[in-house]
C-alpha cells in the first residue's frame, strides 16, 4: 500500500513535477511478475515532448488503469506499447519497453507479430466491413493459427463466447458486423483481439461511445478477461477505473505522477495533483 507520514506528504505537496526536472513518480512503479516493462520512456511529436521519463510495469493478469486530464499523455503511452505510434511520421519514442524481456523497439522486430501479442481495442468500435464470423477469423487466418475449417469454427465460437457475445450472434454469424449495436460491435472487436491469444490487451477508452448498459457488459468482460490476459486501459471515468482495475496510474502533462493499488489511489492519494484530480478540483 502507498502510505505517507504527514512529513512525507508535505514534501510531496511541495514537489511540483512541472518545475522539477528530477521529479520521481510517487508510488511503486514495478511489480514482481511483469508482462511488460517501461523504463525512461520519452515521446516526442516533432519538437514537442508529450511523455517525460515514464517508467511503469504492466503486471501479468492485472488490469492497470491510466487516468488523467485530456492531453496528459496516457493514450500516447498506451500506443507505445504495441508501436501504434509508428504510423505517425513525426513521432519519436525513446527509452526501453520490453515484452517478456524482449525490447519491442528492436529494429528487426516484426511489428505484425508484436501486435498479435499486444492487441488493441479502440475508443470507437471498428469492426471490419465483413461478417461477424470473418471479423473474428481475420487475425486467425492472417497468422495461420487454425489447422482446418473445424478448428477455425472452434476458435471463432470460443472467442465470441469469451467476449460474451456468442449467444447474441450465433444465428447472425454471416451477417455484417457493422449491423450490430455499438456495445456488440465493441465486444466483437474484443473477440477479434483475443482470437489470436494475445498476452496483453490495450483498451483506449473502450466505453466512451457506449450507453450505460453496454458499458456494464464491457466492464464485466474486462474482469473476466483479466483471468487470462494482462489489460491496460485508458479511461476518463474514475468510477470505471475504480471498478475494473487493480492498479491505477495518474498522469499530468506527460508525467506519471502517482501509481499504486487502485483503492489507495482513490481513497488516500499521496501527491497533491492526484488528490486534486480525484476530488474534481481540476480535470
Amino acid at each position: 500500500m502507498n502510505t505517507a507520514t504527514s512529513y512525507d506528504k508535505q514534501i510531496i505537496e511541495n514537489d511540483d513535477p512541472m518545475e522539477n526536472p528530477d521529479f520521481k513518480t510517487v508510488g511503486t512503479t514495478t511489480v514482481s511478475d511483469p508482462a511488460m516493462t517501461c523504463r525512461g520512456v520519452n515521446v516526442f511529436y516533432a519538437d514537442k515532448q508529450a511523455i517525460f521519463d515514464v517508467s511503469i510495469d504492466v503486471g501479468k493478469n492485472e488490469v492497470l488503469s491510466m487516468i488523467g486530464p485530456s492531453g496528459c499523455g496516457k493514450s500516447t503511452l498506451l500506443r507505445c506499447l504495441n508501436r501504434m505510434n509508428d504510423t505517425i511520421d513525426i513521432c519519436k519514442v525513446e527509452g526501453e519497453i520490453k515484452l517478456e524481456g524482449e525490447n519491442i523497439y528492436e529494429q528487426n522486430l516484426d511489428v505484425v507479430l508484436l501486435r498479435a501479442r499486444v492487441g488493441m481495442v479502440f475508443q470507437k468500435p471498428n469492426p471490419f466491413p465483413k461478417s461477424v464470423y470473418d471479423n473474428v477469423a481475420y487475425g486467425v487466418n492472417l497468422h495461420g493459427l487454425a489447422t482446418d475449417k473445424a478448428h477455425l469454427d472452434e476458435l471463432v465460437e470460443k472467442s465470441l463466447t469469451n467476449a460474451g457475445l456468442w449467444n447474441e450472434v450465433k444465428d447472425r454469424l454471416h451477417q455484417p458486423g457493422t449491423g450490430l449495436s455499438g456495445g456488440q460491435q465493441q465486444r466483437l472487436c474484443i473477440a477479434r483481439a483475443i482470437a489470436i491469444s494475445p498476452e496483453i490487451i490495450l483498451m483506449d477508452e473502450p466505453c466512451s461511445a457506449l450507453d450505460p448498459i453496454a458499458t456494464a457488459k464491457i466492464e464485466e468482460l474486462i474482469d473476466e478477461l483479466s483471468k487470462q490476459y494482462s489489460i491496460c486501459i485508458v479511461t476518463h471515468s474514475m468510477q470505471q477505473a475504480a471498478r475494473v482495475s487493480q492498479r491505477t496510474a495518474y498522469f499530468h502533462l506527460g508525467k506519471l505522477i502517482e501509481v499504486g493499488p487502485t483503492d489507495d489511489i482513490f481513497t488516500n492519494p499521496v501527491h497533491k495533483l492526484t488528490e486534486g484530480y480525484i476530488t474534481g478540483r481540476f480535470g
